[in-house]
């Protein structure tokens, strides 16, 4: 899976449940939420005042990483 600006967060946490840690560190506490679930990464980014690019960066890389 690559993760783009528009991916939908709870597709990504369905995806690998462990890209949880990095929507933590940003300060994206309420991913049981339904509402943040359908959100996009650009779009919870914005809220939480990070940069998209540098999360779809990580998030990537440790899926790249995975499993290696």
């Amino acid at each position: 899976m690559e993760i783009t600006k528009q991916s939908i967060i709870g597709d990504i946490l369905d995806y690998e449940p462990e890209t949880a840690q990095f929507f933590f560190a940003i300060g994206m506490h309420c991913l049981g939420c339904p509402a943040s679930r359908g959100e996009s990464v650009e779009d919870a980014c914005a809220v939480h005042g990070t940069d998209a690019d540098a999360l779809i960066e990580q998030i990537n890389d440790y899926l790249a990483n995975k499993g290696k």
